[in-house]
């Protein structure tokens, strides 16, 4: 059986019969008679459970591109920036500024790009900004506050924020817990 994604957590199986199914992976629907009538998971459920453990097709809420920080083929969001799970900074994750060598903490991961993203107090880009030279202007922004700044104390929301493309940071095994 043949499986292709749809999106949305869908997938079309190419059944040996010659007719193709519909499966709903996240709420385990298929629209095959055999599914419909029985109302068991069936074999068409079952094959794209399989596909996606084998990591031949991409999870729910995923598609298969290149991650825009890395360039490797991987299993990048439906929406939001193509980034791969290796690049992906989450909310709290401790990085280092590859042109300052100082610690931040990330606020978000953006949608939008460098070359997007105008810096008001700046009046340019984040991509043209001077100390961004040499990074990608594809790459998305990361929003990101300085922990070691001002008041210590002061949650994430309430600091300064400041935008970075993603490459001028370097994911640390750390994550400040709010």
């Amino acid at each position: 059986m043949a499986v292709k994604p749809v999106g949305g957590g869908r997938y079309a199986v190419a059944s040996h019969s010659g007719e193709t199914y519909l499966v709903d992976l996240p709420s385990g629907d298929c629209n095959c008679p055999d599914h419909e009538i029985r109302g068991e998971r069936c074999k068409h459920l079952r094959r794209v459970a399989i596909e996606v453990t084998e990591r031949r097709v991409p999870p729910p809420g995923r598609r298969r591109g290149a991650c825009t920080v890395c360039h490797r083929e991987s299993f990048v969001p439906e929406n939001g920036p193509p980034v791969c799970a290796d690049c992906w900074l989450e909310r709290g994750d401790i990085a280092t500024d590859r042109e300052t060598g100082e610690t931040v903490v990330v606020h978000r991961l953006t949608d939008e790009t460098a070359a997007e993203r105008f810096i008001e107090a700046a009046g340019c880009t984040v991509a043209e900004y001077p100390r961004n030279d040499g990074y990608p202007e594809t790459d998305p922004v990361v929003e990101v506050v300085y922990p070691f700044s001002g008041d210590r104390d002061a949650d994430l929301d309430d600091r300064p924020r400041y935008a970075f493309p993603r490459s001028r940071l370097v994911a640390r095994d750390e994550m400040l817990i709010e």
